[in-house]
């Protein structure tokens, strides 16, 4: 079964990122590192994502001629992505020890776990989920 764990912050905490010392985003990039590979050798991962920062968000809609029609960036937004791992796994509950050692990942010491939000990734029909 496919899952996407993602990690998501408030733009207070995409901006508390920029005052990380760099001794501090190395050892969370390192962690990253070595995850994805430890994921990539037993064979459960399917792909990995760190996104841009939210003030380079849009939303994109179709104009009636199906002209891109943007809009953002979102100050009121509370939430957004900031990267992903998907996985393969046999259960619901491998996902979900993958997700806890993501949300430890080191960074500075007042900083708390981080949520990942985790859900299975659809590959047929609705009844297949039933």
């Amino acid at each position: 079964m496919k899952y996407i764990l993602m990690m998501s912050g408030t733009k207070a905490d995409f901006e508390w990122y920029t005052k990380w010392s760099k001794q501090e985003l190395q050892a969370h990039t390192a962690f990253m590192r070595d995850f994805s590979r430890e994921l990539k050798d037993s064979g459960k991962f399917v792909g990995a994502e760190g996104l841009a920062f939210p003030d380079e968000a849009r939303i994109v809609r179709a104009g009636s001629k199906g002209e891109p029609i943007t809009d953002g960036v979102f100050p009121e937004a509370k939430e957004f992505l900031a990267g992903y791992f998907m996985i393969d796994v046999e259960s619901p509950e491998e996902a979900y020890r993958l997700a806890a050692r993501v949300s430890a990942a080191p960074g500075p010491k007042d900083r708390g776990t981080q949520p990942i939000e985790v859900r299975q990734v659809m590959s047929g029909p609705l009844e297949d989920f039933s």
